[in-house]
């Protein structure tokens, strides 16, 4: 028996060790800087801070150090901000004029959330935040609440930069995020090594993908200066850049399907190993050289014995996001229905939770925040399908303020639930495996906050709003939108094809060095779309000394193609991350992404294709009639789904090749 998609998802969770570093983390966050604020007789700051702290845990994601402050610290940023407007809005504010400025808040905060996930961060938390300085009256002044939830993330992320990771004593343990992020990325080489020529090959390629994405994104975070500044750093960024071509190369023996030997898996292991106890290589086996790939791979397996040797940094093959590609992701189509999504979604909670607040439905006090609070974190769909959030939201809530009603009842006060708070942000790390999980101890937590801030018991309510909060998401999720739905989708596919069409592009472009000593002739046959002219030489003949001098690209020429192929497979990955979410709603949006799958998997044979390419011309100068055919056969499928775009639903991104 088959589950639908949206209950497979909600049923599904996340699976690994135990971060126990997170969990330390987490116990030393709230509850101590909720204890500290009650010892000096400043509890409502200390609620405040509790919050910005619990809300930097849920950030609080494996990886280096550095890449943690922008993870934390941009979100936190953005959450004062937040602050500050929902505290003086709720102040001098009546209540239609809060309810448009918050939904004009939920509308800028949708579409910068569809930049990336530390822009969806910041913007989760511009609008909880927003929500409770206008739904959580506090004696304060707003600017005086900001610098507290600010102090509050900090907190985090000075236990995150202090704190060493238990086991890490290799090096500098500063960077062992980093570390164990590159050593991630030999031992994925190793396993698609393992895999070539079985099934795993295409799951494997995938890992290595999402463990240089990992890897990429440990090493670009912030930084006082612009390069690295110390050996241990610059011997990491080495490590990092000689694992590319090993990537590189252990695609290209993926494509051709063709078994290798298993000692070629052996130096990828011990260079991870070298990687992890910050070592030298030793002797790496030497693969067989009897093909292009291998050759590239020992090749590669040389080059990185002596960069570890000699660590003298390496180029991350990054490009920083400009400004026009922000501004492109913040008011393209998936920016627009990701903005007017949550500005709906949050404006008709706080529309509601008003009505209630000034109903006197919540009795005696006069927080409203939770209705709203709610929304944002059931709106958001880069973080999951709405249906399956909806469920786990709702059954987390209920647990959560089950148990919270219980453990209210034994407790004393303050110090037991101090106690709870402090226990409740230790299980924050391991419960992000799943959202009700994780719903579950949140509530538990904010409940415990609220009350030592003085509100009453409130499990009940709290459960009302949360159904409240679900019924509203569910109805504004399905109604009709002005423009294409699936605008998402659309978005990260256009970027996908993209990329692969600059990548393609490039390396197809290398066909014509040694074509100028030749004729040029057509050999790749027309298409729905413009095509390269390869040289006849580059599919006749095998490789001599002369002709693989001429073809080996200059080191520029190479450190761009890598840069290339790194961005077409991050797009490609974020590509099919947001065709996953959309296929697992309910139908009535699912069907606006039907399709999207065939596309990105041809795009991702293209790029598999144009990598085997680019190691088959640096060998030889030449491409194989074999991969002019496949090259072939695969622009002509993704011709045919340009036509079927009717039925996929979205557009298909042109991929012209340039010769």
């Amino acid at each position: 028996m088959h589950l639908p998609p949206w209950l497979a998802h909600t049923l599904r969770a996340q699976r690994g060790p135990i971060p126990w570093n997170a969990v330390a983390r987490g116990a030393l966050s709230a509850g101590p800087l909720l204890l500290a604020a009650v010892l000096v007789e400043q509890t409502s700051l200390g609620v405040v801070a509790a919050i910005a702290a619990m809300l930097a845990g849920i950030n609080d994601r494996p990886g280096s150090r550095r890449v943690s402050v922008k993870r934390i610290g941009a979100p936190a940023l953005a959450g004062a901000i937040g602050m500050v407007v929902g505290t003086y809005a709720g102040e001098y504010l009546g209540a239609v004029a809060l309810t448009v400025l918050l939904t004009l808040v939920g509308l800028v905060a949708g579409g910068i959330s569809a930049v990336g996930p530390v822009a969806s961060g910041a913007g989760t938390q511009l609008l909880v935040a927003s929500a409770i300085g206008a739904g959580m009256p506090l004696p304060e002044e707003g600017w005086l609440r900001a610098v507290c939830y600010l102090g509050g993330a900090c907190w985090l992320i000075a236990l995150r930069l202090v704190l060493p990771t238990p086991g890490a004593i290799a090096g500098d343990f500063r960077f062992d995020g980093e570390r164990e992020a590159v050593a991630g990325v030999y031992d994925a080489v190793a396993q698609l090594l393992d895999a070539v020529g079985s099934e795993r090959a295409t799951d494997r390629r995938v890992a290595l993908t999402a463990a240089l994405d990992h890897a990429q994104d440990a090493l670009t975070g912030p930084r006082l200066r612009r390069y690295a500044s110390s050996a241990a750093e610059r011997r990491l960024h080495a490590q990092y850049a000689a694992a590319l071509p090993l990537a590189e190369a252990a695609t290209a023996l993926a494509w051709a399907a063709e078994a290798v030997p298993g000692r070629a898996s052996a130096g990828p292991r011990r260079l991870a190993a070298a990687v992890r106890e910050n070592t030298h290589t030793g002797p790496l086996p030497a693969p067989s050289r009897s093909g292009p790939a291998l050759r590239a791979l020992d090749d590669a397996l040389l080059r990185a014995a002596e960069a570890f040797d000699r660590g003298r940094g390496g180029d991350l093959h990054t490009r920083r996001l400009t400004v026009r590609a922000l501004l492109r992701s913040v008011f393209g189509a998936g920016g627009r229905e990701y903005g007017l999504r949550v500005a709906l979604c949050f404006g008709a909670s706080v529309a509601v939770a008003q009505a209630l607040h000034h109903s006197h439905w919540y009795g005696e006090h006069q927080h409203w925040y939770w209705l709203p609070a709610t929304a944002v974190f059931l709106v958001k769909p880069d973080l999951g399908p709405l249906a399956s959030r909806v469920l786990c939201r709702a059954a987390g809530t209920v647990l959560g303020a089950l148990v919270f009603a219980g453990f209210a009842l034994v407790l004393p006060r303050p110090e037991g639930l101090i106690a709870l708070v402090a226990v409740s942000g230790a299980l924050i790390p391991v419960a992000t495996r799943h959202f009700a999980a994780q719903t579950a101890v949140v509530t538990v937590l904010v409940l415990a906050l609220v009350m030592v801030g003085g509100e009453p018991q409130a499990s009940v309510g709290r459960i009302t709003e949360t159904l409240l909060a679900c019924a509203i998401v569910l109805i504004v999720g399905h109604l009709p939108m002005p423009g294409q739905r699936g605008g998402g989708v659309r978005s990260r596919l256009a970027a996908a094809g993209g990329a692969a069409q600059a990548y393609l592009a490039h390396v197809l472009r290398e066909t014509e060095r040694p074509a100028q000593r030749g004729s040029v002739q057509p050999v790749l046959r027309e298409t729905s779309r413009p095509v390269p002219r390869v040289a006849e030489s580059a599919v006749r003949g095998g490789p001599t000394q002369d002709t693989r001098a001429e073809a080996t690209p200059t080191e520029d020429t190479r450190a761009l193609r890598w840069t290339l192929r790194r961005e077409a497979y991050r797009s490609l990955a974020e590509a099919r991350t947001a065709i996953a979410h959309a296929a697992a709603e309910l139908p009535a949006l699912a069907r606006h992404s039907e399709g999207a799958d065939e596309i990105v998997a041809v795009l991702e044979r293209i790029v598999d294709t144009t990598t085997a390419c680019a190691v088959h011309l640096d060998d030889s100068g030449r491409l194989t009639p074999e991969q002019v055919r496949r090259l072939t056969e695969l622009l002509d499928e993704l011709g045919r789904l340009d036509e079927g775009r009717g039925r996929v639903g979205i557009r298909l991104p042109e991929i012209p090749l340039a010769g």
